[in-house]
């Protein structure tokens, strides 16, 4: 396994993070357990999760995925070397709360669930899982002004500060953000001594590399480290969807969370990097995770896995070297089909 330093922090973590969305839903508990173990003992030591998991989000399973995993950890002598991430719902989850926010009263009482859920006093890594304002995730595209900013980053800011200083919380991250809600969590932080996100969870892959026109700009000169979500496309960079209807794939699954990687042009990208794979003799998973493992602005790469098969060849990921012909031939493609998945 590789490892990377997760910025401004002494902690070495794997380049490939267990992704754990599916836990009581598609998976089991003795299969998630499985999953966790073999990822450890092949030397992966940072775990993402969040407290509305597991995936889709359902009243009935919110919290389940944390729980597996806490039961996981009960059993554990060696707390201190896995490092566990997880997040605090941004608003919109009505069963949550009584409809989650951003402010300090829910960020506090999010922690101390997902604590008691964890059974661990701490957390590595928390972080906000989307933003409380009106702006672009989860696919949305174009650009509508407005004045909702809802609770205000600060107020979030000072919560997660206090988190640290609490003893409940290591580090904090932000996920699903803008440049410019980045900058804000950062320039708060130095103006008013707050503490210092260290990571951003956002999506990336070969069907979205957006965050390489204005976010890895502020990873490099900021020091905030990508953790990649979705690499595989929610399974489309696998390539066992082509010729394949939606109703038929994986994807169904999660309703109209994720359509975004089911589009007409999705597919045809992906017809066009599996001939690469195929031209470099690869499976496309690998050239995938592989592309992600490899850019330096990504601290870690969040892969998930539904059975052991795909576990192993998703971690096997970090011996495939993406050579210079390798990203020429890639970037021919995005060039033609630019981010197909935002």
């Amino acid at each position: 396994m590789k490892y990377r330093k997760l910025a401004n922090t002494n902690l070495d973590v794997s380049i490939i993070c267990l992704g754990t969305m599916t836990y009581g839903e598609q998976n089991t508990e003795s299969e998630a357990h499985e999953q966790l173990d073999y990822a450890v003992a092949n030397g992966i030591n940072l775990i993402d999760t969040a407290e509305m998991y597991a995936i889709p989000p359902k009243e009935e399973t919110q919290g389940l995925t944390e729980k597996i995993i806490g039961t996981w950890l009960a059993k554990r002598k060696d707390r201190e070397k896995i490092y566990v991430a997880t997040k605090v719902a941004g608003p919109g989850m009505e069963y949550l709360r009584g409809g989650s926010r951003l402010d300090k009263k829910h960020i506090f009482q999010a922690v101390d669930d997902s604590l008691k859920r964890l059974q661990t006093d701490y957390i590595d890594l928390y972080q906000v899982h989307w933003p409380e304002r009106k702006s672009n995730y989860f696919g949305r595209l174009g650009y509508e002004y407005s004045d909702e900013m809802g609770v205000p980053i600060e107020e979030t800011l000072e919560a997660m500060t206090d988190l640290v200083k609490s003893g409940r919380v290591r580090y904090i991250g932000i996920s699903n953000e803008t440049p410019w809600g980045t900058s804000r969590y950062l320039n708060i932080a130095k103006e008013k001594s707050m503490e210092r996100i260290v990571t951003i969870q956002n999506p990336y892959s070969l069907l979205n590399r957006i965050y390489e026109v204005g976010l890895a700009e502020i990873s490099q000169h900021e020091n905030v480290g990508l953790l990649a979500y979705s690499p595989l496309g929610f399974g489309q960079l696998t390539g066992k969807y082509i010729n394949k209807t939606e109703n038929n794939s994986r994807l169904g699954l999660f309703g109209d969370w994720f359509t975004r990687y089911s589009n007409e042009e999705c597919l045809r990208a992906v017809e066009k990097y599996l001939k690469i794979a195929d031209k470099y003799n690869l499976s496309l998973t690998h050239l995938a995770l592989a592309f992600v493992n490899t850019r330096p602005f990504v601290t870690s790469n969040i892969i998930g896995a539904t059975t052991m098969e795909q576990l192993k060849e998703n971690i096997d990921s970090v011996n495939i070297e993406i050579t210079e012909s390798m990203l020429q031939d890639i970037d021919q493609v995005h060039s033609s089909q630019p981010n197909p998945a935002p």
